[in-house]
């Protein structure tokens, strides 16, 4: 069982604690949230505790309410909160903040050396799975044209950084990068190869939030088998990818 701390709680996180609670193999002990009240947060008859992320001391909590990992949806600057009591206790983490500055992913790096640290913009496994087949595709087909596509909900301001990192590994510019922004939708992806006389397209559809908490808790079971280190779920995924390829060697064989 591994016993989780979760930090943020706006909509990605309440549909996120919602999974982490079901998973029979997770114990979702604690929430913190950007308000400064505590309070309780009900799932399924079972009240978990919610601290008030502008009140919390981070060892204080830690030492009162111990976990094994922290499960982050919050902001950049949490972060650097709970980075030294985290790294004094050897806790795992995953990150799915799209905002990270070049130097908080440095400082992240730094948390590997003593535990084991994931951060991804997009933690989904459907469109981890995406990357991987583009940046395979991109290989094989280097002279095709690109485009990628992103749409979401009609408040998120930004480029998306999921679309960022598909442009970032596949090598293209971000001029490449079409976004929209319309009422009811959580998130979509697109990537788009231009052939001579074909197109491929690569189409991943958060249907549901609750899809970023069952990424969350793949990437927790996937780091209970790692060693310390800084990992993006690429590296997840590829380490699953090698066993079932080296599997499938030795049965051939």
């Amino acid at each position: 069982m591994i016993k989780v701390g979760l930090v943020g709680f706006g909509k990605a996180g309440q549909a996120v604690a919602q999974v982490l609670h079901a998973d029979p193999e997770i114990e979702l002990c604690w929430i913190a949230r950007k308000s400064a009240e505590n309070g309780r947060f009900t799932i399924d008859g079972v009240d978990v505790p919610v601290f008030g992320l502008a009140q919390t001391d981070w060892d204080t909590c830690l030492d009162a309410h111990p976990v094994d990992a922290l499960v982050d949806f919050s902001r950049p600057e949490s972060l650097h909160g709970y980075g030294e009591p985290l790294r004094q206790r050897h806790m795992t983490l995953v990150s799915a903040i799209s905002a990270y500055t070049p130097e908080d992913l440095a400082y992240a790096r730094t948390l590997g050396e003593s535990t084991r640290i994931m951060c991804s913009p997009n933690i989904t496994v459907g469109i981890n799975f995406l990357i991987m087949a583009a940046r395979l595709l991109r290989q094989i087909a280097p002279f095709a044209d690109v485009e990628i596509l992103e749409q979401h909900f009609r408040d998120k301001p930004e480029v998306s950084g999921t679309a960022r990192k598909i442009a970032e590994t596949l090598s293209i510019d971000d001029a490449r990068i079409t976004s929209l922004r319309l009422g009811g939708i959580v998130g979509h992806h697109e990537v788009i190869f231009g052939f001579p006389y074909q197109t491929v397209r690569l189409v991943h559809e958060s249907i549901e939030r609750r899809a970023f908490g069952t990424g969350a808790a793949f990437a927790l079971k996937q780091l209970a088998q790692c060693d310390n280190g800084f990992y993006t779920f690429d590296d997840l995924m590829m380490r699953l990818v090698r066993h079932e390829l080296l599997q499938t060697g030795a049965a051939a064989l």
